[in-house]
């Protein structure tokens, strides 16, 4: 399930590049992802009073914070895509539970 949401996020990045005529190589990669959890911080600054909300609504902020959690994870899904990274064992291993098995309850 993992890795085909990685080749999805990987495509619409590919699609994006191709788009606007960027290069996307491993430093484009991480230098995006780090672009959109920076954008994610100050978005949590504003919604929590530590930026400016610049007129935005309540439900506006909402709707931005989720859309940069969006892009930061789908950064991290092409970062690991690159890399041929098993996010499923790595889940397994560290947060001790099988993410493909969405029925069994977490125990840790």
């Amino acid at each position: 399930m993992l890795k085909e949401l990685q080749k999805q996020f990987d495509a619409a990045s590919l699609s994006y590049c191709d788009l606007h005529g960027l290069e996307r190589d491993q430093d484009w990669v991480m230098l995006k992802l780090q672009e959109e959890i920076g954008e994610l911080t100050r978005l949590w600054n504003t919604k929590t009073g530590r930026g400016r909300d610049k007129g935005l609504s309540h439900e506006d902020l909402d709707q931005s914070l989720a859309d940069e959690v969006a892009d930061a994870l789908g950064m991290l899904r092409v970062f690991a895509h690159q890399h041929e990274l098993d996010l499923a064992a790595s889940i397994a291993r560290k947060w001790r539970f099988d993410c493909n098995d969405l029925t069994s309850p977490t125990s840790i």
